[in-house]
């Protein structure tokens, strides 16, 4: 891939695009930022890392949306951070409008890319992307499943003593409390959790999957998750730049798969060059569907209130 953006040079945008630069997935990495110098500061930071990191990736970044123009992939991580004690979905009003200028700077400047959606209400704003810009599912999408994911691999793996690169874990559903971990199709190298570990055990690990983001954030106190959150957009990216056909959790616009409809939420997914290739349903039991409902019925609220605040905006322009 010749040219990546990443809007918002935060925390998280600035550890992605470092993994970006070190494994050298594209010729170039644009940053975009509102913030005056921030862009060029972060850019230039990382490039001054390049002669330890052995790259040739060239960096660069402007308060300029112009700085877009050629871009295969948008990587969107722009928005108002959580706080202690907030849901991902109280930033919801903040960056919905964050989120809707970004896509308008996409669609003048990059009107080819694919976009890839990190900033939270990750379900929400990737189901926002898709609406004002009306591609399709293949060319936008959202990072959350394989974040959380690999929080749930990281917490087996301390659990069992087990390498962390035997195990896998699928995570479905909304990127917040009501996600599902889908505990039968996690495995250690092949072998059930379930063999190593008892369903209390198990279970305390699904809810602490399901909190792995609130934990970070009141541990560090004045910072939201970033190491993570990064390395999980730089393996999606993988998967599209290298054309793995990768199974990986998305965020995915839903036509039908898992009997939903108009939504935007977590499930397997191909990943590869061309983006999501096909959604993959598996077979839920009736305890995972009840789950993956639940989650469901809570995007769909959010979904809802984007339809409240373009109505409160409409009213106080009219005013």
């Amino acid at each position: 891939m010749k040219k990546i953006t990443i809007i918002g040079a935060g925390r998280v945008g600035e550890t992605t695009a470092q993994i970006l630069a070190e494994e050298e997935l594209c010729r170039e990495i644009a940053l975009f930022d509102v913030r005056e110098d921030v862009p060029e500061g972060v850019a230039l930071d990382i490039l001054q890392t390049a002669p330890f990191f052995k790259f040739d990736c060239a960096l660069e970044g402007s308060n300029d949306p112009r700085i877009l123009r050629g871009s295969e992939l948008v990587i969107v991580t722009a928005g108002f951070p959580r706080q202690p004690g907030m849901s991902r979905a109280d930033v919801l009003e903040s960056n919905v409008r964050i989120v809707d200028d970004v896509t308008d700077h996409i669609m003048a400047y990059a009107p080819d890319a694919m976009v890839l959606v990190v900033s939270n209400p990750v379900d929400t704003l990737t189901y926002r992307v898709a609406q004002r810009t009306g591609w399709g599912r293949g060319r936008v999408f959202g990072q959350a499943g394989v974040l959380d994911a690999s929080r749930m691999a990281s917490f087996i793996a301390q659990e069992t003593g087990f390498s962390s690169r035997d195990i896998t874990t699928i995570v479905m559903g909304g990127h917040g409390d009501t996600m599902v971990p889908v505990t039968r199709f996690c495995t250690i190298n092949g072998i059930p959790i379930a063999h190593f570990l008892s369903e209390d055990r198990i279970e305390a690990i699904v809810e602490r999957t399901r909190k792995g983001g609130a934990e970070i954030l009141a541990l560090r106190k004045n910072s939201s998750a970033y190491d993570a959150p990064g390395a999980a957009v730089a393996a999606m990216v993988d998967a599209i730049v290298n054309h793995r056909r990768r199974l990986l959790p998305c965020v995915a616009l839903l036509e039908g798969e898992y009997g939903e409809t108009d939504i935007a939420m977590g499930v397997p997914c191909i990943l590869g060059e061309k983006g999501i290739e096909s959604i993959v349903e598996l077979d839920l039991n009736p305890r995972e569907r009840a789950d993956f409902l639940r989650s469901a019925a809570s995007v769909r609220a959010e979904i809802e209130r984007l339809g409240e605040l373009d109505g409160a905006r409409s009213a106080a322009r009219k005013s």
